[in-house]
């Protein structure tokens, strides 16, 4: 299991400039995640999320996210 502090650690710790919104939509291990950052602009929608699943990679290979609805965006 794995909490949204962590969720939020991770993905800030990879991406600094990050704002990470974390809810559960299923027990703790399926979540939406939202995550606008500065490091975003000019990458493509599969280059950002890319970025937010390589800070995710360990827990998504040991299952502790089974599921994660992503949404990315720069901030305005």
């Amino acid at each position: 299991m794995i909490t949204k502090t962590e969720v939020i650690n991770l993905i800030t710790k990879k991406i600094p400039s990050s704002k990470v919104f974390v809810e559960n939509l299923k027990g703790n291990d399926h979540l939406q995640v939202t995550v606008i950052a500065s490091e975003f602009h000019g990458l493509s929608l599969v280059k950002q999320h890319q970025l937010v699943y390589s800070a995710l990679k360990e827990e998504l290979a040991s299952e502790a996210i089974h599921a994660l609805a992503l949404k990315t965006e720069t901030p305005n």
